[in-house]
């Protein structure tokens, strides 16, 4: 990123029209910059209001300047503006921050920016704002995560998680864990150092304790990740079975709107198609993929190669069966082949005549079970007509989440790169264990308690460099 102590700017607001556009200027000249484009209808200078509250004004501009500094006497008023300062540290970024609030029409905040940048501003680059904030103190790592995932919150829940790591839930027990190992750490470093006055400073079985005792915790944070990833991304359910079982019908159903191509004809759904339906607060993301069957057309097997991609990346299967024909040796076979995820086994056609039960199903299946951990569920549906459509949806979110996390229960995890360092974390505490049972030395133990001290560290942002930092908030939008 470029240089930190430079004065930014950037629309804060969805590019659109819309009504209001804001745009954001932050740094030690924000208060300077932005004098040269307002004019407040008291008359202040924007040095002399007070700070979190509006005030009306002019935004002034002449797009064709003769020199750097834009001259309000000669400049034109392009709209009427509303305009707010935060003097720092007490600002999002902890920086002098502006904010004009204008009309939200492109134009008008493109004009804005341009004149920003005119009396001296930039352009602010992706996550910038919250770059700042993060080297200013105002947020930790996991905090300025949060503020990204909050934006691209897809669900209730999704939202709710983000908050909770936004107001420091994470941060706080990364912090507890940092704050306790430090404390064991100087104990171990304390009898190296002062080891020949024959001073124990912490009981080896004490410290054997604690450490357990850290390790259990941070793998059970480890042991969250795939809740939280599920809660934070949607569940990925993937329809599959042969051709013409109404996994395309079924697709449509649930979502109350054709969205995939029904067709009698064997092999018409070619590609992945993706949607998403919101059940009880959580994001199901639905893949319908094309019927699994021996084909020699190239198209169609590239769409059940990408099907077999999708079924292997999936959170819960639905395995759709046409009830109206007995089960063949492929159904039995996707029985058989597709038993290590939760799944769904779902009878569809409920509108035509019976030829297979779920009591046939059940037995079919039962054979299998025993050999696997997945947890497989039976339900009757037809997309025809819609019935059971609500009962799936309902054991879909119960199959892939179960007992959902409720907001003050837990801390779950939902990054990948928490759930790598805090892996590493535990498995440096398990090594330290290791070299105190096998009697190794105390600079052995030390060695492995400070490499799951900068693990932890790196999750809040303690221990971290410019190339992590960048590829985080590369992620966010301009303007955050």
């Amino acid at each position: 990123m470029s240089a930190l102590d430079d004065t930014i700017c950037a629309v804060a607001t969805p590019a659109g029209e819309g009504g209001v556009g804001i745009v954001r200027v932050s740094g030690s000249q924000a208060f300077f910059i932005a004098s040269n484009i307002v004019r407040l209808r008291c008359a202040k200078s924007l040095l002399d209001i007070k700070p979190y509250q509006l005030y009306l004004g002019k935004f002034l501009w002449d797009p064709l300047p003769t020199s750097n500094s834009v001259k309000q006497d000669s400049a034109t008023v392009l709209d009427e503006v509303l305009v707010v300062i935060m003097r720092a540290p007490r600002s999002y970024t902890g920086e002098d921050v502006v904010e004009v609030h204008g009309h939200g029409g492109p134009l008008i905040v493109r004009a804005i920016c341009e004149a920003l940048t005119q009396a001296g501003a930039r352009m602010a680059e992706p996550g910038e704002f919250t770059k700042r904030a993060f080297l200013n103190g105002r947020l930790d790592l996991t905090q300025a995560e949060a503020v990204l995932d909050t934006i691209q919150a897809k669900s209730l829940h999704s939202l709710k998680l983000a908050q909770e790591h936004l107001q420091g839930g994470l941060s706080g027990v990364i912090q507890s864990h940092r704050d306790a190992l430090v404390k064991l750490l100087a104990h171990v470093e304390a009898e190296m150092d002062f080891g020949e006055e024959d001073i124990q400073f912490i009981e080896q079985h004490e410290l054997k304790e604690k450490l357990r005792n850290m390790v259990g915790a941070i793998e059970q944070l480890v042991e969250s990740a795939e809740e939280g990833r599920i809660i934070r991304e949607g569940i990925r359910t993937v329809i599959l079975g042969r051709p013409n079982v109404g996994k395309s019908s079924l697709l449509n159903a649930i979502l109350d709107v054709n969205r995939a191509i029904v067709s009698q004809t064997p092999g018409t759904t070619r590609d992945v198609l993706e949607e998403s339906v919101m059940v009880d607060g959580v994001m199901i993301r639905l893949f319908d993929t094309a019927g699994l069957r021996e084909s020699t057309d190239e198209i169609e097997q590239e769409g059940m190669s990408r099907a077999e991609a999708a079924i292997q990346q999936a959170d819960v299967l639905i395995m759709v069966f046409d009830q109206s024909q007995t089960l063949t040796a492929q159904d039995r076979g996707f029985i058989k082949q597709y038993n290590q995820k939760p799944r769904l086994m779902l009878l569809n056609k409920q509108d035509l005549p019976q030829e297979v039960s779920l009591e046939d199903l059940q037995a079919i299946v039962g054979r299998d079970e025993s050999q696997t951990e997945s947890t497989t569920e039976y339900i009757q549906v037809s997309a025809v007509t819609g019935k059971g459509l609500e009962q799936l949806k309902q054991r879909l979110n119960a199959l892939a989440i179960g007992n959902r996390h409720e907001g003050g229960d837990s801390v779950l995890v939902s990054r990948l790169r928490h759930k790598v360092l805090l892996q590493q974390a535990a498995e440096a505490l398990h090594n330290a264990l290791a070299a105190i049972d096998d009697t190794q030395l105390a600079e052995c133990v030390a060695l492995e308690l400070r490499v799951s001290l900068q693990a932890l560290g790196e999750i809040v942002g303690i221990v971290t460099n410019e190339d992590i930092l960048d590829q985080i908030f590369r992620e966010f939008c301009i303007g955050k």
